[in-house]
């Protein structure tokens, strides 16, 4: 088993703490990835999903800001969690982060806790010293005090009291890039089926004019391409726009978050 976090807080000193917490709680391997926003933790958990395949492991995913909008909330957004497969998924539930489960129709709901009702429920069963509730009620780092406990709990308990949110509730995923590799190899949400275009045929865009091949030793020498990426689930692979020796991203001053269509 091996535990995965997806993470906006994601220096090197959140990352060796988050990593040692899950690693002891899980008594397991732990691997961190850090990203920019929503969208970026959206594409990172489908793939972390697709390594794993049927193979059992858990997925800690944790983009909160508690600026602009986020403000609503006591203490950012809410946490939810759900099984995929052999697979545990605790993650924050607002804004894009789970928009490409839902796109991919991977679950049919999250269940979503609430803070102190899930540690008066842990401290109840043991697993949470009472002393150090409040701490984990006001933490301002919930990915290292609070969804590891909770991570922990789920991996031996397999339920938390919570509230049903079904995934059509959840927002759609936007037409764009969600991800810059260091390549600058550019992956977007985009499907096969969302485009009425096939391998031969230019799709226009938002971002240019491209080819459309069927991978990248196709494509030809310093040409901009789409093509079927290595992203995605099963078969479910997400289109990407690459430049064969080059950076896409950089001739074209694409950014993670740009729309495609």
């Amino acid at each position: 088993m091996i535990a995965a976090i997806i993470n906006d807080c994601r220096d090197d000193n959140v990352k060796g703490r988050q990593i040692a917490r899950v690693s002891s709680l899980l008594n397991c391997h732990s691997t961190l990835v850090g990203v920019k926003n929503d969208l970026e933790a959206a594409g990172n958990l489908i793939d972390i999903l697709d390594a794993l395949e049927d193979r059992k492991g858990v997925v800690l995913v944790n983009v909160a800001p508690r600026n602009h909008q986020a403000k609503g909330w006591k203490n950012g957004t809410p946490f939810g969690y759900f099984y995929y497969k052999n697979i545990l998924v605790v993650s924050t539930v607002d804004g894009l982060t789970l928009s490409l489960v839902k796109k991919l129709g991977l679950i049919d709901e999250i269940k979503v806790l609430d803070v102190p009702g899930v540690l008066n429920e842990m401290i109840k069963k043991g697993f949470v010293k009472k002393e150090i509730r409040q701490r984990i009620i006001k933490t301002q780092f919930r990915s290292f005090e609070f969804s590891p406990r909770v991570a922990a709990y789920l991996w031996e308990n397999k339920e938390l009291a919570g509230v049903k949110l079904l995934i059509q509730e959840i927002p759609q995923a936007p037409e764009s890039v969600w991800f810059i590799d260091n390549f600058g190899n550019c992956k977007t949400t985009l499907l096969e089926d969302d485009i009425e275009k096939k391998v031969g045929d230019c799709l226009k865009t938002k971002l240019g004019e491209f080819d459309i091949y069927s991978r990248l030793k196709d494509v030809p020498n310093n040409k901009a391409a789409i093509i079927k990426g290595s992203s995605g689930i099963g078969d479910k692979r997400f289109l990407e726009i690459v430049m064969q020796g080059k950076s896409a991203a950089e001739n074209f001053k694409i950014q993670s978050g740009d729309l495609v269509i």
